[in-house]
């Protein structure tokens, strides 16, 4: 079994009649009377991060995701609940201060604070981090795309992932590799752009497990299709020369994830508006596709038209 066949077949019943849960459709519990938005994130040893010994190689990444949230649905993090299941090689100083150091300074980066959390003991690492945002205007959540909706990214994609295999050790791309680790380790979080989202998305949500997966997400719970241009994906300017080169393909930068930019939907009468908006933030947002009616994702690279199965789609947790 998958996570999505777990909960939409064992926990989503769990939620009936209570509108805060959102179905479980989406990645926060939203109360609309106390303007109240939660999310929960749990990250494993060995399954989300390698090298637990050194927290300057997971812990912004990890952090950094879990506010990502938020801010793709239009919400400022105000704090955030730690619980941590640690083994005896992690209770020393040194660890335990690098996590503090680490916190710290991303505390002060997103203007967010510690507001609690627990400590247990267990084999393995084990975070779990909770995030709270308070808002006035409702969340832009994954369900409201409309039919001839643009498709736009935010920032550039790919770089996460080419960072991942340099990590890995799978790839060398010499000079340019401590640039790709970079944004792995350290992903770029749409925080002056995610106020905006209220005023111009449908619909939205941060990539996480690949674009592909991930607009798969907005499609299914906006019951529409949709028509992605991958000449149109915004890429780095390494990422352009190591494709160029033929290191990688066009096809490993759309299904795969850790990128954390926001994948969101607006009306065409909003295309001025968002170019406007882009130029004044100095942000890169780009449009590389339309919302269709035919619930089914076509991707277009080089004037051909196909499909990939759900498989190939992105990052899926398995059982």
């Amino acid at each position: 079994m998958n996570e999505f066949q777990i909960v939409n077949k064992y926990l989503k019943p769990l939620s009936h009649k209570h509108s805060e849960a959102l179905k479980l459709n989406d990645d926060i519990y939203y109360d609309s009377k106390k303007n109240i938005a939660i999310s929960v994130d749990t990250y494993v040893e060995g399954v989300h991060f390698v090298d637990s010994l050194n927290p300057n190689k997971f812990l912004k990444k990890i952090l950094r995701s879990s506010l990502s949230d938020l801010y793709c649905k239009g919400i400022k993090p105000k704090s955030y609940f730690l619980s941590l299941a640690l083994n005896k090689k992690f209770i020393n100083p040194s660890w335990l201060y690098q996590v503090n150091k680490i916190l710290k300074s991303e505390q002060k980066k997103f203007g967010i604070f510690l507001g609690g959390g627990d400590t247990t003991s267990s084999s393995k690492l084990v975070i779990t981090i909770i995030v709270l945002g308070n808002t006035k205007n409702k969340p832009v959540l994954r369900s409201k795309s409309s039919i001839n909706d643009d498709i736009y990214v935010t920032g550039n994609i790919g770089d996460s992932f080419l960072g991942l295999n340099v990590i890995k050790k799978k790839f060398d791309f010499g000079k340019f590799n401590s640039f790709l680790k970079k944004k792995y380790y350290e992903p770029e979080l749409q925080t002056t752009f995610s106020p905006h989202l209220t005023e111009i998305a449908s619909a939205s949500i941060d990539i996480s497990d690949g674009l592909a997966q991930d607009l798969r997400h907005l499609c299914i719970n906006s019951n529409c299709g949709a028509l992605v241009d991958l000449n149109l994906l915004p890429l780095s300017q390494v990422c352009k020369k190591i494709i160029a080169k033929d290191k990688t393909k066009i096809k490993n930068i759309f299904s795969n994830g850790d990128d954390y930019q926001i994948l969101f939907t607006s009306n065409i009468k909003n295309r001025a508006k968002i170019h406007t908006l882009s130029k004044k933030l100095n942000s890169k947002i780009t449009r590389i596709g339309i919302i269709k009616k035919k619930r089914s994702i076509i991707f277009k690279h080089n004037m051909k038209e196909f499909k990939i199965s759900r498989a190939k789609a992105g990052y899926t947790h398995t059982f």
